[in-house]
């Protein structure tokens, strides 16, 4: 024997042995490893508690908190998460759930590189400078990048491997770790600078079978959802810096959410409001008479009246600097004579497209842009280029007859005669009233004219791009097809019968990390977290009260036993008071409880707790299984 080993006595000292090799143990010891093949708390690891403090009684905890009280995970720095067991489990249960419904539209699985070459990002144009990405050379000063997304290298990849169109399509996707260099990291795993994502990459040889593709995506994204059975809402999107001309977002509604969803009570109409177009839909000259706040040129008018006309400036400049862009909106409107203005806010979005459509890059983000335009037309660099001052005007703002008032050009050394004034109260090129606002609950829905609009605070956790040639045209991605599988819009005027084009793609999203957070957050309370079947680290948790070891291990076969639908079950066994593991099991979220206690002592029953269902219940061991997975099916 070793000098200064000593045996544990007990059941499980040769296992004690053989599973930890040569170590110290004392009398006092107590090895709590065991090899019977049933889950059990004590064999994994869950270190719950004492890290964040406990809510007020009654009141829900943040979600992030809870998955770090519960045991789930642990923050490493600021925005990058470490991921226990039972954080694991849930991402894996999550990642199993989208590998069947990616097999689902013919999705192969690959593993891309997390680096990525500088060069290539720069060739596609998306690498500029302020751009939230992690940058680095090697040692051999080669230029490389952490990757937030893979467009750019799966293109290349796909398109030295696939030259005719009888290769097509090709559809493929990765679960990965993805990196952004985030600003302001917050609300834990939901914006993060490390996170798990799911991107599906396809190609197709003409724009008909890429949609094709998108619908058959878009229904599996569908279903993917439906089966965590959480309410969600389908958004149109804008496609931003993705490229491309088709885009949904799958949300799930939160007062923490960062997007604004607006849904229609009449129409069937829902879509980020990031997707404003700046346009006055359904306002025609004669309405657009009606209500106008008048602005500066017209006599006083005092109380609510006053409020319902008063005119908001919103200003932002280009991205050059040289044009100065001033918004004319309603800052009240009065949806309804019986209720005080609903004040307004200026949809950035809608201006940036309306700005966009008049030929200005406009940089939203820019603080402070009276100072910095002031300053910038002031400055050596603009000598020689005139500086502009564009004005546009909301559809409820009547636009003036002359340029507005010089109040916000005071300090400026040039002369006013020097700046090229400039208004706008139509959408470029078409005769459509313009939109500033966001849209507010209740407005009048500007697609159908008819039903009422409702406002959702929501969280994006998938999204399907359907971005045409955006990377294929850029990138040479492309394959030899025969001209009579393309379409009409697509075909050269050549002769040939082969013709060489840019394969279709689309790009398909899901944030595995954030659906994690956003399900916590969904349906946790104010005891702890709650999962949906789907991604629970288990089903089932079976607690039983001290001297009733063995009895639960009995419990614990008939849940998994294959003759029944068997369950993952696991098995609270700690040697712990039944009140702290039953207010354990609630923290950490299992569906379904089942108590083996006085019940069982006194008739031979079980407690069974589904807090989500409001459900407890006493029932008979040779009905437990049946009741259980019956409980399970709704959640």
């Amino acid at each position: 024997m070793i000098s200064g080993f000593r045996p544990v006595s007990g059941r499980y000292s040769a296992t004690c042995r053989a599973y930890f090799g040569i170590a110290r143990f004392h009398r006092t010891s107590k090895c709590a490893f065991h090899v019977d093949g049933r889950s059990r708390v004590s064999n994994f690891w869950i270190p719950t508690g004492g890290i964040t403090k406990k809510p007020v009684q009654g009141e829900k905890e943040d979600a992030n908190d809870l998955l770090i009280r519960g045991g789930f995970l642990r923050q490493a720095y600021s925005g990058i998460f470490h991921m226990l067991p039972l954080g694991l489990r849930v991402q894996d249960k999550l990642e199993r759930l989208i590998d069947k419904h990616m097999r689902s539209v013919g999705a192969s699985k690959v593993s891309l590189s997390s680096l990525s070459a500088q060069e290539l990002w720069e060739q596609s144009g998306r690498l500029k400078e302020g751009s939230e990405i992690f940058r680095f050379q090697d040692r051999k000063e080669s230029r490389f990048l952490l990757a937030p997304t893979h467009e750019e290298e799966i293109t290349t990849l796909v398109g030295h491997l696939t030259k005719s169109y009888r290769d097509l399509p090709v559809r493929v996707y990765q679960i990965s770790r993805k990196y952004r260099d985030e600003q302001r990291p917050r609300q834990g795993l939901l914006r993060g600078r490390e996170f798990i994502m799911k991107d599906l990459y396809t190609f197709d040889y003409n724009a008909e079978n890429a949609l094709k593709t998108y619908t058959a995506v878009k229904k599996a994204y569908t279903e993917l959802f439906d089966e965590l059975k959480i309410p969600y809402l389908v958004a149109a999107a804008d496609s931003g810096n993705m490229g491309g001309s088709l885009s949904h977002e799958f949300h799930f509604a939160s007062n923490k959410g960062e997007d604004t969803v607006i849904s229609c009570s009449s129409c069937d109409s829902v879509y980020n409001e990031e997707l404003a177009d700046g346009k006055a839909h359904n306002i025609d000259d004669q309405q657009a008479q009606v209500g106008h706040a008048s602005g500066f040129d017209t006599g006083e008018v005092s109380g609510e009246s006053a409020k319902a006309v008063s005119v908001g400036l919103w200003m932002a400049i280009s991205q050059d600097k040289n044009t100065l862009l001033r918004c004319w909106y309603p800052q009240y409107t009065l949806k309804d004579p019986s209720q005080p203005p609903a004040e307004r806010e200026v949809n950035s979005h809608a201006v940036k497209s309306i700005a966009k459509a008049a030929g200005i890059d406009l940089d939203i983000s820019i603080e402070n842009p009276l100072e910095q335009w002031a300053t910038h037309i002031q400055s050596e660099e603009a000598s020689g280029q005139r500086p502009r001052v564009l004005d546009v005007y909301d559809s409820y703002v009547r636009a003036y007859k002359r340029p507005p008032l010089t109040d916000t050009l005071d300090g400026i050394s040039r002369a006013v005669e020097d700046i090229d004034f400039s208004k706008l109260d139509r959408f470029p090129g078409t005769n459509n009233y313009l939109n500033l606002v966001r849209v507010h609950e209740g407005d009048q829905c500007s697609k159908c004219g008819q039903g009422l609009t409702k406002t959702h605070k929501a969280t994006e956790l998938g999204h399907t791009f359907h971005l045409g040639t955006r990377y294929s045209d850029v990138l040479q991605a492309s394959v030899v097809v025969d001209r009579a599988h393309l379409d009409a819009s697509d075909r050269s005027s050549s002769s040939q019968k082969d013709q060489i084009v840019p394969m279709q793609m689309g790009c398909h999203g899901i944030g595995v990390s954030r659906m994690i957070s956003a399900v916590a957050d969904n349906l946790a309370d104010s005891k702890g977290l709650n999962w949906p079947r789907a991604i629970a680290p288990y089903e089932v948790i079976v607690v039983p009260a001290k001297g009733l070891e063995e009895e639960a291990e009995k419990i614990y076969d008939a849940l998994t036993s294959e003759a029944t639908t068997a369950l993952d079950v696991i098995l609270d066994d700690r040697d712990k008071q039944m009140g702290w593991k039953l207010g354990d099991a609630d923290l950490i979220g299992y569906p379904v409880i089942v108590v083996v206690g006085k019940g069982w002592k006194k008739q031979r029953t079980l407690e069974v707790q589904c807090r989500r269902l409001e459900v407890r219940e006493d029932v008979a061991l040779e009905a437990l299984p049946e009741f259980v997975g019956s409980l399970l099916e709704k959640l």
